[in-house]
């Protein structure tokens, strides 16, 4: 006796993402940071990376004509929220709305704008190819709300990939990085041809895994934190006696509280001193 047939999911009998493109005229918008990505299998590739989708929220910024979203709702996911800012955009995933049946929620909103945890219960997933224009802003602001995140599965500029996962005293370690490493654990996944977009940009793009800490291993003020990277970072290339004088602290005294050589430069300091650095910054901002 033969097994009846599983019903294919109407997401999947859906027109080619190319003939959406086409019939909506969605050229790409350079100063929306836009590059859409088409293949089916790197979309595929990417919504497995984020791991179990059928439970909490999973959040798409900036889906354009759809394929990571189709990927996302074919992997798994029952709840998807996709934010997108252009129109044009949002009148094209009419019908992915519609065939999802109430698995896709669409949101025409700036993300930037947006309170990722008033998006649904948690576990809460983010997983995007992001405006490169908007990417760092973005991570930075679910940095500052990492708590209510259970993962970030994100596609940046390749350069900007090798930024987030950085070690202290490897080129490209900067603030980026220690505030992501500060805040979760970072891992680079793989990298995308510029070919597999459209328009192809001119760079290549990579995929990170940010899985956020429970309680961050390294215990300071985030908001500090920032202060004290922007110093330091700010003027990278002058000994820590001197880019820390920004903060407006008794430079030396906050030095030698910490036992950090005065002659050293911000990107040969781990997460750990920044973080003893952060502590110390607070306590002489509340000492007389």
């Amino acid at each position: 006796m033969s097994t009846p047939a599983t019903p294919r999911d109407p997401v999947a009998n859906l027109p080619p993402l190319r003939d959406i493109i086409a019939r909506h005229e969605l050229a790409a918008r350079r100063g929306l940071g836009q590059h859409f990505l088409l293949d089916l299998n790197l979309t595929g590739r990417i919504a497995r990376a984020a791991g179990d989708l059928s439970a909490g929220t999973v959040v798409e910024i900036g889906p354009g004509p759809g394929g990571l979203t189709r990927a996302l709702l074919l992997g798994g996911a029952t709840n998807l929220v996709a934010i997108e800012r252009d129109s044009r955009c949002v009148a094209a995933l009419a019908d992915l709305v519609a065939a999802a049946g109430g698995r896709l929620s669409l949101i025409e909103a700036d993300a930037l704008k947006v309170d990722i945890a008033s998006l649904g219960p948690a576990p809460r997933r983010i997983v995007a190819n992001l405006p490169y224009n908007v990417s760092v802003p973005l991570l930075t602001g679910w940095i500052e709300q990492a708590e209510t995140i259970a993962s970030m599965t994100l596609m940046f500029q390749r350069e900007v990939a090798d930024r987030i996962v950085a070690q202290a005293g490897e080129p490209d370690y900067g603030r980026l990085s220690v505030l992501a490493n500060w805040r979760c654990r970072t891992r680079r996944l793989f990298d995308i041809p510029a070919s597999a977009f459209t328009p192809p940009p001119k760079v290549v793009s990579a995929v990170v895994e940010l899985i956020p800490y429970a309680t961050p291993p390294q215990d300071c003020d985030g908001a500090v934190l920032q202060q004290v990277t922007a110093a330091a970072f700010g003027q990278r290339r002058k000994m820590l006696r001197r880019s820390l004088v920004s903060l407006g602290l008794d430079t030396e005294r906050l030095l030698a509280t910490t036992g950090i050589d005065p002659t050293r430069r911000a990107e040969t300091l781990d997460i750990a001193e920044f973080a003893a650095l952060t502590r110390a910054a607070v306590r002489l901002r509340a000492s007389p």
